[in-house]
Protein backbone atom coordinates (compact mmCIF):
# COMPACT_ATOMS: atom_id res chain seq x y z
CA UNK A 1 0.00 0.00 0.00
CA UNK A 2 2.63 2.55 0.60
CA UNK A 3 4.54 2.24 -3.25
CA UNK A 4 1.30 3.31 -4.48
CA UNK A 5 0.50 5.66 -2.04
CA UNK A 6 4.12 7.32 -2.26
CA UNK A 7 3.28 6.76 -6.71
CA UNK A 8 0.13 8.99 -6.20
CA UNK A 9 1.49 11.95 -4.29
CA UNK A 10 4.81 11.96 -6.74
CA UNK A 11 2.18 12.41 -9.51
CA UNK A 12 0.02 14.88 -8.27
CA UNK A 13 3.05 16.99 -6.94
CA UNK A 14 4.36 16.92 -10.76
CA UNK A 15 1.67 17.68 -13.03
CA UNK A 16 -0.03 20.47 -10.26
CA UNK A 17 3.31 22.53 -9.69
CA UNK A 18 1.50 25.92 -11.08
CA UNK A 19 -1.05 25.79 -8.15
CA UNK A 20 -0.86 28.43 -5.96
CA UNK A 21 -0.43 29.22 -1.66
CA UNK A 22 -0.99 31.96 0.44
CA UNK A 23 -1.87 35.54 -0.85
CA UNK A 24 -2.67 34.50 -4.66
CA UNK A 25 -5.72 33.21 -3.93
CA UNK A 26 -9.15 33.86 -2.66
CA UNK A 27 -11.07 32.93 0.37
CA UNK A 28 -7.93 31.80 2.24
CA UNK A 29 -10.01 31.37 5.32
CA UNK A 30 -11.42 27.82 4.10
CA UNK A 31 -6.83 27.08 5.34
CA UNK A 32 -7.76 28.20 9.20
CA UNK A 33 -7.69 25.36 11.43
CA UNK A 34 -10.81 23.96 12.19
CA UNK A 35 -10.63 23.08 15.59
CA UNK A 36 -8.50 23.12 19.01
CA UNK A 37 -6.97 19.38 18.36
CA UNK A 38 -6.15 20.13 14.78
CA UNK A 39 -4.17 23.58 15.89
CA UNK A 40 -2.40 21.41 18.84
CA UNK A 41 -0.74 19.18 16.40
CA UNK A 42 0.56 21.61 14.20
CA UNK A 43 -2.53 22.08 12.14
CA UNK A 44 -3.54 19.98 8.88
CA UNK A 45 -3.79 16.47 10.62
CA UNK A 46 -5.08 14.16 7.96
CA UNK A 47 -5.10 11.00 9.50
CA UNK A 48 -7.61 10.84 12.65
CA UNK A 49 -9.93 8.57 12.27
CA UNK A 50 -12.38 8.42 15.71
CA UNK A 51 -14.90 9.90 17.11
CA UNK A 52 -13.54 14.13 16.27
CA UNK A 53 -16.51 15.25 14.07
CA UNK A 54 -14.43 18.55 13.47
CA UNK A 55 -11.97 15.92 11.53
CA UNK A 56 -14.17 15.40 8.74
CA UNK A 57 -13.66 19.36 7.80
CA UNK A 58 -9.91 18.80 7.01
CA UNK A 59 -10.10 14.97 5.59
CA UNK A 60 -14.20 13.84 4.55
CA UNK A 61 -13.07 10.38 4.16
CA UNK A 62 -12.16 10.10 8.24
CA UNK A 63 -16.00 10.80 8.43
CA UNK A 64 -17.54 7.69 10.57
CA UNK A 65 -20.02 6.12 13.07
CA UNK A 66 -18.23 6.78 15.89
CA UNK A 67 -19.31 10.65 15.20
CA UNK A 68 -22.70 9.96 15.12
CA UNK A 69 -24.96 12.38 16.74
CA UNK A 70 -22.16 14.52 18.11
CA UNK A 71 -21.51 17.82 18.01
CA UNK A 72 -18.71 20.17 18.19
CA UNK A 73 -18.80 24.26 17.98
CA UNK A 74 -15.05 26.01 18.21
CA UNK A 75 -14.16 29.41 18.89
CA UNK A 76 -10.88 31.73 18.37
CA UNK A 77 -9.27 35.08 18.04
CA UNK A 78 -6.26 35.63 15.42
CA UNK A 79 -4.68 39.03 15.87
CA UNK A 80 -6.43 41.07 17.17
CA UNK A 81 -10.23 42.17 16.32
CA UNK A 82 -10.39 38.96 14.06
CA UNK A 83 -12.90 36.40 15.02
CA UNK A 84 -13.79 33.14 14.29
CA UNK A 85 -15.70 30.14 15.05
CA UNK A 86 -16.35 26.63 13.44
CA UNK A 87 -19.51 24.01 13.93
CA UNK A 88 -19.50 20.39 12.81
CA UNK A 89 -22.60 17.76 13.16
CA UNK A 90 -22.10 14.40 12.49
CA UNK A 91 -25.27 11.57 11.97
CA UNK A 92 -25.45 8.30 10.91
CA UNK A 93 -28.41 6.77 8.90
CA UNK A 94 -28.07 3.49 9.44
CA UNK A 95 -24.68 0.93 8.67
CA UNK A 96 -25.32 0.40 5.05
CA UNK A 97 -25.33 4.45 4.38
CA UNK A 98 -22.88 5.06 6.83
CA UNK A 99 -22.41 8.72 8.26
CA UNK A 100 -22.88 12.03 7.12
CA UNK A 101 -21.13 15.42 8.15
CA UNK A 102 -22.01 18.89 8.19
CA UNK A 103 -20.00 21.99 9.37
CA UNK A 104 -19.84 25.60 9.08
CA UNK A 105 -16.80 27.68 8.95
CA UNK A 106 -16.97 31.56 9.80
CA UNK A 107 -14.56 34.47 10.31
CA UNK A 108 -15.46 38.00 11.25
CA UNK A 109 -12.48 40.84 10.54
CA UNK A 110 -13.54 43.37 12.69
CA UNK A 111 -14.26 46.55 12.13
CA UNK A 112 -12.20 49.58 9.86
CA UNK A 113 -12.09 53.17 9.23
CA UNK A 114 -12.27 54.15 5.98
CA UNK A 115 -10.00 56.80 4.00
CA UNK A 116 -10.05 58.00 0.33
CA UNK A 117 -7.19 58.54 -1.70
CA UNK A 118 -6.64 61.88 -0.33
CA UNK A 119 -6.47 60.37 2.91
CA UNK A 120 -9.88 62.26 4.13
CA UNK A 121 -12.06 59.62 6.65
CA UNK A 122 -14.91 58.25 5.42
CA UNK A 123 -17.39 55.61 6.63
CA UNK A 124 -16.50 52.55 8.69
CA UNK A 125 -16.67 49.17 7.27
CA UNK A 126 -16.34 45.47 8.01
CA UNK A 127 -15.44 42.21 6.55
CA UNK A 128 -16.54 38.92 6.73
CA UNK A 129 -16.32 35.47 5.17
CA UNK A 130 -18.41 31.91 5.69
CA UNK A 131 -18.32 28.45 4.20
CA UNK A 132 -20.89 25.67 4.39
CA UNK A 133 -20.07 22.24 3.72
CA UNK A 134 -21.53 19.01 3.59
CA UNK A 135 -19.66 15.52 3.27
CA UNK A 136 -19.74 11.84 3.33
CA UNK A 137 -17.27 8.68 3.44
CA UNK A 138 -17.79 5.40 2.46
CA UNK A 139 -16.11 2.14 3.07
CA UNK A 140 -14.74 0.51 0.07
CA UNK A 141 -16.22 -3.22 0.27
CA UNK A 142 -13.62 -5.68 1.63
CA UNK A 143 -10.77 -3.22 2.04
CA UNK A 144 -9.53 -1.09 4.76
CA UNK A 145 -9.71 2.16 2.42
CA UNK A 146 -12.45 4.51 3.13
CA UNK A 147 -13.09 7.76 0.60
CA UNK A 148 -14.78 10.76 0.82
CA UNK A 149 -15.93 13.65 -0.21
CA UNK A 150 -17.03 17.34 1.06
CA UNK A 151 -19.09 20.42 -0.68
CA UNK A 152 -18.90 23.79 0.08
CA UNK A 153 -20.90 26.54 -0.46
CA UNK A 154 -18.93 29.66 0.09
CA UNK A 155 -19.90 33.64 0.52
CA UNK A 156 -17.67 36.55 1.26
CA UNK A 157 -17.97 40.27 1.94
CA UNK A 158 -15.25 42.77 2.23
CA UNK A 159 -16.17 46.32 2.55
CA UNK A 160 -19.12 46.93 -0.41
CA UNK A 161 -17.65 43.95 -2.08
CA UNK A 162 -18.82 40.84 -2.49
CA UNK A 163 -18.57 37.29 -3.92
CA UNK A 164 -20.10 33.48 -3.87
CA UNK A 165 -17.94 30.65 -4.60
CA UNK A 166 -18.10 26.85 -4.18
CA UNK A 167 -15.68 23.93 -3.91
CA UNK A 168 -15.20 20.09 -3.01
CA UNK A 169 -12.83 18.47 -0.91
CA UNK A 170 -11.36 14.70 -1.90
CA UNK A 171 -9.99 12.68 0.39
CA UNK A 172 -8.53 8.82 1.00
CA UNK A 173 -7.74 6.97 4.50
CA UNK A 174 -6.27 3.90 4.45
CA UNK A 175 -6.29 2.10 7.95
CA UNK A 176 -3.97 -0.44 8.80
CA UNK A 177 -5.00 -2.11 11.82
CA UNK A 178 -2.51 -4.36 12.11
CA UNK A 179 0.12 -1.92 12.66
CA UNK A 180 -2.02 0.55 14.25
CA UNK A 181 -1.03 2.74 11.21
CA UNK A 182 -3.14 5.46 9.03
CA UNK A 183 -2.40 6.90 5.88
CA UNK A 184 -4.31 9.76 4.30
CA UNK A 185 -4.51 11.71 0.93
CA UNK A 186 -6.44 14.97 0.69
CA UNK A 187 -6.98 17.52 -2.15
CA UNK A 188 -8.63 20.29 -1.11
CA UNK A 189 -11.14 23.39 -2.18
CA UNK A 190 -11.53 22.23 -5.83
CA UNK A 191 -13.76 25.11 -7.08
CA UNK A 192 -14.57 28.33 -8.49
CA UNK A 193 -16.22 31.66 -8.04
CA UNK A 194 -19.55 31.53 -9.48
CA UNK A 195 -19.92 35.39 -8.78
CA UNK A 196 -16.42 37.23 -8.24
CA UNK A 197 -15.97 40.20 -6.52
CA UNK A 198 -15.28 42.28 -9.71
CA UNK A 199 -14.83 41.43 -13.51
CA UNK A 200 -12.16 39.00 -12.96
CA UNK A 201 -12.15 35.98 -11.04
CA UNK A 202 -9.20 34.28 -8.95
CA UNK A 203 -8.30 30.66 -8.12
CA UNK A 204 -9.14 29.52 -4.78
CA UNK A 205 -6.70 28.10 -2.68
CA UNK A 206 -6.24 24.69 -3.96
CA UNK A 207 -4.19 22.35 -1.65
CA UNK A 208 -3.10 18.92 -1.89
CA UNK A 209 -1.71 17.01 1.34
CA UNK A 210 -0.73 13.33 2.79
CA UNK A 211 -0.08 12.29 6.06
CA UNK A 212 0.54 9.17 8.15
CA UNK A 213 0.22 8.71 11.48
CA UNK A 214 0.92 5.54 13.98
CA UNK A 215 0.04 4.71 17.42
CA UNK A 216 2.99 3.08 19.48
CA UNK A 217 2.66 -0.56 20.86
CA UNK A 218 4.08 0.21 24.41
CA UNK A 219 3.71 4.01 24.92
CA UNK A 220 0.21 5.54 24.42
CA UNK A 221 1.04 8.10 22.33
CA UNK A 222 -0.16 8.57 18.41
CA UNK A 223 2.37 10.74 16.34
CA UNK A 224 1.02 12.41 12.78
CA UNK A 225 3.53 13.38 10.11
CA UNK A 226 1.86 16.07 7.28
CA UNK A 227 3.11 17.01 4.11
CA UNK A 228 1.06 20.42 3.01
CA UNK A 229 1.39 21.85 0.00
CA UNK A 230 2.79 19.19 -2.22
CA UNK A 231 1.00 20.84 -5.72
CA UNK A 232 4.16 23.39 -5.39
CA UNK A 233 7.90 22.07 -4.24
CA UNK A 234 9.11 26.03 -3.81
CA UNK A 235 7.17 27.64 -1.23
CA UNK A 236 9.65 29.39 0.44
CA UNK A 237 10.40 33.16 0.15
CA UNK A 238 13.90 35.21 0.55
CA UNK A 239 13.26 37.46 3.25
CA UNK A 240 14.62 40.55 2.74
CA UNK A 241 15.94 40.88 6.72
CA UNK A 242 18.28 38.18 6.17
CA UNK A 243 19.98 39.46 3.04
CA UNK A 244 23.82 39.62 3.56
CA UNK A 245 25.12 43.08 2.65
CA UNK A 246 28.12 43.62 0.19
CA UNK A 247 31.29 45.94 0.51
CA UNK A 248 29.58 47.54 -2.89
CA UNK A 249 26.51 48.68 -0.91
CA UNK A 250 24.31 46.37 -2.37
CA UNK A 251 22.90 43.09 -1.16
CA UNK A 252 23.01 39.52 -1.54
CA UNK A 253 19.58 38.09 -0.85
CA UNK A 254 18.63 35.43 1.08
CA UNK A 255 19.12 31.66 -0.25
CA UNK A 256 16.96 28.86 0.36
CA UNK A 257 18.65 25.59 0.47
CA UNK A 258 16.80 22.54 -0.84
CA UNK A 259 16.34 20.99 2.42
CA UNK A 260 15.24 24.21 4.26
CA UNK A 261 12.13 24.04 1.14
CA UNK A 262 11.07 20.24 1.82
CA UNK A 263 10.78 20.75 5.71
CA UNK A 264 8.52 23.95 4.59
CA UNK A 265 6.00 21.14 3.85
CA UNK A 266 6.39 19.17 6.88
CA UNK A 267 3.70 19.44 10.37
CA UNK A 268 4.71 16.90 12.91
CA UNK A 269 2.64 16.51 16.07
CA UNK A 270 2.12 14.00 18.80
CA UNK A 271 -1.17 13.52 21.02
CA UNK A 272 -0.66 11.40 24.49
CA UNK A 273 -3.55 9.17 25.67
CA UNK A 274 -5.14 9.47 22.05
CA UNK A 275 -7.73 7.29 23.48
CA UNK A 276 -8.27 8.06 27.07
CA UNK A 277 -10.08 11.06 28.88
CA UNK A 278 -7.35 13.25 29.32
CA UNK A 279 -5.14 14.57 26.34
CA UNK A 280 -1.92 16.22 26.19
CA UNK A 281 -1.06 17.27 22.59
CA UNK A 282 2.22 18.91 21.35
CA UNK A 283 2.48 20.29 17.48
CA UNK A 284 5.06 22.16 15.35
CA UNK A 285 4.58 23.65 11.75
CA UNK A 286 7.92 24.14 10.19
CA UNK A 287 6.91 26.58 7.41
CA UNK A 288 5.31 28.43 9.99
CA UNK A 289 8.25 28.33 12.40
CA UNK A 290 10.72 29.59 9.16
CA UNK A 291 8.77 32.25 8.10
CA UNK A 292 8.16 34.10 11.64
CA UNK A 293 11.33 33.83 13.45
CA UNK A 294 13.42 36.40 13.91
CA UNK A 295 17.11 37.01 13.36
CA UNK A 296 19.34 36.80 16.80
CA UNK A 297 16.23 36.02 18.73
CA UNK A 298 14.25 32.76 19.65
CA UNK A 299 10.68 33.08 19.83
CA UNK A 300 9.28 29.82 19.22
CA UNK A 301 7.35 30.20 16.25
CA UNK A 302 5.43 27.42 14.82
CA UNK A 303 5.09 25.32 17.68
CA UNK A 304 2.07 24.77 19.28
CA UNK A 305 0.16 22.78 22.50
CA UNK A 306 -2.98 22.11 23.96
CA UNK A 307 -5.00 19.61 26.22
CA UNK A 308 -8.34 17.45 25.85
CA UNK A 309 -10.47 16.94 28.76
CA UNK A 310 -13.61 14.38 28.70
CA UNK A 311 -16.21 14.51 31.49
CA UNK A 312 -19.71 12.57 30.65
CA UNK A 313 -20.99 14.06 27.58
CA UNK A 314 -19.14 17.06 27.14
CA UNK A 315 -15.65 17.27 25.56
CA UNK A 316 -13.60 20.26 26.26
CA UNK A 317 -10.29 21.11 23.72
CA UNK A 318 -7.69 23.97 24.37
CA UNK A 319 -5.14 24.93 21.84
CA UNK A 320 -2.21 27.19 21.82
CA UNK A 321 -0.47 28.46 19.20
CA UNK A 322 3.14 30.13 18.87
CA UNK A 323 3.39 32.82 16.05
CA UNK A 324 5.26 36.08 16.79
CA UNK A 325 6.18 37.80 20.28
CA UNK A 326 3.19 39.82 19.73
CA UNK A 327 0.71 37.38 17.84
CA UNK A 328 -0.51 34.36 19.36
CA UNK A 329 -3.63 32.26 18.86
CA UNK A 330 -5.60 30.26 21.52
CA UNK A 331 -8.88 28.14 20.38
CA UNK A 332 -11.23 27.12 22.70
CA UNK A 333 -13.61 23.86 21.27
CA UNK A 334 -16.63 21.95 23.27
CA UNK A 335 -17.94 18.76 21.75
CA UNK A 336 -21.32 16.87 23.00
CA UNK A 337 -21.94 13.61 22.62
CA UNK A 338 -25.91 13.36 22.70
CA UNK A 339 -25.76 9.54 21.87
CA UNK A 340 -24.26 8.62 25.31
CA UNK A 341 -26.37 8.03 27.87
Amino acid sequence: MIRPFLYLIFFLFGTLAYSQIGGKSVYQFLNLVTSPRQAALGGKILTIYDYDVNQGNFNPASINPEMDNRLSVNYGSLFGEVRYGTAAYAYTYDRHVQTFQAGVNYVNYGKFDGYDENGIETSSFTGSEIALNFGYAYNIPFTDIHIGASGKLISSTLESYNSFGGAIDLGGVYIDEANDINYALVIRNIGTQFKAYDATREKLPLEIMAGISQELQNVPIRWHLTLENLQQWNVSFANPARAENNIDGGSTPEKVSFFNNALRHVIIGAELFPKKGFNIRLGYNFRRGEELRLLEQRNFSGISAGIGLKMGRLKFDYSYSRYTLAANTSLFGLTVNFAEQ
